[in-house]
């Protein structure tokens, strides 16, 4: 056992661990399943298109026993017959091959899925290794594969002698047959014997496609460290990220300060919280929050505001209510329009007083109109 507990194989790969794999071409694959799945359709192809191939054989080969030794040497009658026998033999052969095709496609798919690596499909100097071909020669897969070779023949065995003592009849009828009647029947048996020796190959595949999806799982199987590293590498370290963070909190600060400049009022706490608002009639249907802090950026947004000569109140609720229920650049809510306008207008009263051009207005009220469930 290792001394580092955390480099032992115990974990499941992960989902990157497995994609990887696939790109690299090592995927759970079972050979037994796509030959079982190629031959037990051959065998399906062979009782369904086999009388329609009996058939079509056998009219070609009379046709072609037909032949004089005239029609030997008319180039038109040798390709009219090869034409003949091509048309006759082409649909079921056809048939035969597709459903082939099709079955070898979806048997190798079915374990592991269609997946194609360019990385694999490459030259490999390890391949060409004598050590390593020992290696795979006389190792564990080398020995599990001897196991089922050995298995593969004993059940094959067993079944084919079971077929033909069961067809044993049959088999010994087709001599007292005649044609086509015997070449119809040597074919179905046939097919049911082929049928019949692949079926058994199928149970090699069902348990040889559990077992090369367990190796496969277990040869991907990741160290607790290896887990760790690689979460680090694809999220990121947390110093990386820490410093992420903090770039993005300064920058957006430093929009937000921005903005403080254009507000037309600044509500305080007076010294925990501070809130910028903005009220432009033609763009906005309330009051738009331009910036909103506590503490520190409080204190810095009380600054700005004073240096620009912005009018800074103090109306702890409202601040309040408006920081925790507002986002930056977002409306007040409808339940704190009546506070916000008593707020304005205190503010546009001051301006025309400042100007001589209207009395000094009255104090603001401490008690603005601020919902319960506003307050904080």
């Amino acid at each position: 056992m290792a001394e580092d507990t955390g480099a032992e194989k115990t974990e499941q790969p992960t989902a990157k661990k497995l994609e990887d794999s696939a790109r690299k071409g090592q995927i759970a694959r079972s050979k037994d399943l796509g030959t079982a799945f190629v031959l037990i359709s051959s065998a399906a192809a062979l009782l369904i298109f086999g009388k329609m191939l009996a058939t079509s054989m056998l009219t070609v080969g009379q046709r072609l026993m037909q032949l004089d030794q005239k029609d030997m040497f008319e180039t038109n009658s040798m390709f009219n017959a090869m034409g003949e026998s091509i048309r006759m033999v082409a649909p079921p052969l056809a048939g035969i091959f597709v459903l082939i095709l099709i079955a070898a496609f979806v048997g190798n798919c079915l374990l592991g899925g269609f997946n194609f690596s360019w990385e694999a499909a490459g030259p490999k100097a390890s391949k060409m290794d004598p050590l390593q071909g020992l290696k795979r020669m006389f190792g564990l897969q080398a020995l599990v594969e001897l196991g089922k070779g050995i298995l593969k023949v004993a059940v094959v065995a067993t079944v084919a002698y079971l077929l033909l003592k069961l067809f044993f009849m049959d088999i010994m009828a087709l001599s007292l047959m005649s044609e086509p009647n015997n070449i119809e029947s040597a074919l179905y048996i046939l097919a049911w014997l082929f049928l019949g020796l692949c079926s058994s190959v199928s149970i090699i595949a069902l348990v040889d496609a559990p077992y090369q999806k367990w190796n496969h799982t277990r040869q991907l199987k990741m160290s607790l460290q290896e887990v760790k590293d690689e979460h680090k590498n694809s999220e990121g370290s947390p110093e990386i990220k820490a410093r992420i963070r903090r770039t993005q909190m300064q920058m957006s600060m430093k929009r937000m300060m921005q903005e403080v400049p254009k507000a037309d009022v600044i509500v305080t706490n007076p010294t925990h919280y501070a809130v910028a608002l903005k009220y432009d009639q033609g763009k906005f249907r309330a009051p738009v929050v331009l910036a909103k802090g506590v503490d520190e950026v409080a204190m810095i947004i009380r600054r700005i505001g004073n240096e620009h000569k912005i009018p800074v109140l103090e109306s702890p609720a409202l601040a309040r209510s408006i920081y925790y229920t507002t986002k930056i650049d977002h409306p007040i809510p409808e339940q704190l329009f009546a506070a916000v306008a008593q707020v304005l207008a205190y503010v546009y009263q001051l301006k025309m007083y400042q100007r001589g051009k209207g009395n000094r207005p009255r104090n603001l009220s401490k008690n603005l109109p601020i919902p319960d469930e506003m307050r904080h």
